[in-house]
């Protein structure tokens, strides 16, 4: 157990760095023609190449040797200047763009056949009467059942050009006869706003998970509808958001605050400039706000959060954030693949940046995430260092300090017991989901024609599950007892049953019962909440 905990801060670290590499995304225009010359040092890296491909004794695949040679080079000048193969570029450029085209479905490679976890709201399946639990056979007279099934290979049989149709053989459970589908391939959206609901009849509540072209339209038509229901105050959630395009988070930042008021700042390596402010369009400027963050949050996510705290607005909540302050801008290099290089740095209202040293190398600059475990600065905000250097005051005489990350303005500290962390972790990482899938594979009926209101107030979690759940992790042979955190556990369980069964708002909906830093906002709100 010792040597668990030991490393368990490291295994989340590395786990946030790719979150981190997936945010570090912009979409500014493209002048690499006005870039690229010839010079010696290209030669040199050009002539090499031929060497290897024409003179080399054995057969080698110089593409691969290019990969990792263009991995190397940008990874000795900052953490998150990266390399996009062209095998891998789609899915990231879905991935931002917020849609992608296909018939709309999440699902499992489960045993020797594609499983539907659930149909996409408003994609093509859902509306064709595709469900959970379904086994999809064929597409197009492609077999995807039987051994070495691929995921990502089921995946490009399922997309394909918009409009394209698409022909499914289809096995469902209790029905005699296999299903056949014709579907239209679609944009189906990837939804970066993952919860939207009332806490209380004041407190309303939005999650935006990253910060993709579609985000802000996604937040205003959650903030238009929570308006609608009439509240007062939001909650804005950015934990564990990696973060994105920073236009969509000037575009939320805009919403709050009044016309004139400066967003952000970038600036260059010729100590170039760019500020921008916000604007009239703002339909949250005079209400309460919160915002959470914790240790993933970054990038956008920091700037959001960094423009708020610096211009006054509401109350920062959690634990200090990632500590990302640079600019990426995405270059195409010819063959499908590209580069994501940093090409500014940006700095908060006050002149802070929050970007934390990296000169040591990326072993050393995620190593951080590791070291605010030791240091104590989890569980107490007195253990965060700071420097008077970087002390920078708000309008209203707040102090905030800069050099790695937004410091919150009411700290909430986490739990650290291995118990809880090792709870968190199943609970996230896909390995409970796929538990639950089990368990309605086995009970579907039960919950056919429940409602979600149904599902709240009359399902509970019995001790069976809990302890089929315990079984199935193996946490008794890993010397884990989470006997104390049964409570959180059961509501665990609720939370995936029920993204599975109604989607990903249920999900946030039972998991933030008892959450702490939601119950920090009604403690502050008992005591007139902010300004």
């Amino acid at each position: 157990m010792g040597n668990t905990k030991k490393y368990l801060p490291l295994i989340l670290g590395v786990a946030i760095a790719v979150g981190i590499y997936l945010g570090s995304k912009l979409n500014f225009s493209d002048g690499n023609e006005k870039i690229f010359a010839t010079n010696s040092k290209k030669d040199k890296l050009n002539r090499l190449i031929d060497y290897i491909d024409y003179e080399y004794v054995d057969e080698v695949n110089t593409d691969s040797i290019v990969d990792v040679t263009v991995s190397n080079i940008l990874e000795n000048l900052d953490p998150h200047s990266v390399y996009i193969p062209a095998d891998q570029y789609e899915e990231n450029a879905d991935d931002m763009r917020g849609n992608f085209v296909g018939i709309g479905v999440s699902f499992y490679p489960y045993n020797d056949s594609i499983a539907v976890i659930r149909a996409i709201e408003g994609g093509p399946a859902a509306k064709a009467g595709i469900r959970g639990g379904d086994r999809i056979l064929y597409a197009d007279g492609q077999k995807l059942f039987g051994e070495g099934i691929d995921k990502d290979s089921i995946s490009k049989y399922l997309k394909g050009e918009i409009n394209s149709k698409i022909k499914l053989i289809v096995y469902r459970k209790g029905e005699k006869d296999l299903l056949k589908f014709t579907l239209k391939r679609k944009r189906v959206p990837l939804v970066s706003v993952d919860a939207s609901y009332k806490l209380t009849d004041e407190i309303g509540y939005i999650k935006v998970s990253r910060f993709s072209e579609t985000t802000y339209s996604e937040f205003r038509k959650a903030l238009r509808k929570l308006a609608d229901e009439d509240f007062k105050t939001l909650v804005l959630d950015l934990r564990d958001n990696p973060g994105g395009y920073i236009s969509a988070a000037e575009r939320i930042v805009d919403e709050f605050l009044e016309d004139g008021k400066l967003v952000l700042i970038t600036r260059n390596k010729n100590g170039e400039e760019n500020r921008t402010y916000a604007t009239k369009r703002g339909e949250f400027e005079n209400g309460k706000l919160y915002v959470l963050i914790n240790e993933n949050s970054a990038s956008a996510s920091e700037i959001v959060a960094g423009a708020l705290q610096d211009n006054d607005k509401g109350i920062i909540i959690g634990r200090r954030s990632f500590g990302k302050g640079l600019v990426q801008r995405e270059m195409a290099l010819g063959d499908g693949s590209a580069v994501r290089l940093t090409i500014a740095r940006y700095y908060t209202p006050t002149g802070r940046s929050i970007q934390r040293p990296y000169g040591n190398g990326n072993g050393s600059y995620y190593s951080d995430y590791e070291n605010r475990y030791r240091n104590g600065e989890m569980i107490s905000a007195d253990n965060i260092k700071v420097s008077d250097s970087l002390k920078f005051v708000t309008p209203k005489g707040k102090i905030v300090y800069g050099g790695g990350g937004i410091i919150p303005d009411v700290f909430v500290p986490k739990d650290t017991s291995i118990e809880n962390e090792t709870l968190e972790y199943i609970t996230r990482n896909g390995y409970m989901s796929y538990f639950v899938f089990e368990f309605l594979e086995a009970n579907r009926e039960e919950f056919n024609g429940m409602t979600f209101k149904e599902f709240s107030d009359d399902y509970e979690v019995d001790e069976a599950l809990t302890e089929d759940f315990i079984s199935y992790s193996h946490l008794e042979e890993a010397h884990i007892d989470i006997s104390g955190y049964t409570w959180e556990l059961n509501l665990a369980l609720k939370a995936n049953i029920a993204q599975q069964l109604f989607g990903p708002n249920a999900y946030k909906y039972f998991l933030n019962e008892g959450d702490r830093m939601i119950q920090k906002v009604f403690e502050l709100e008992e005591s007139n909440g902010p300004n």
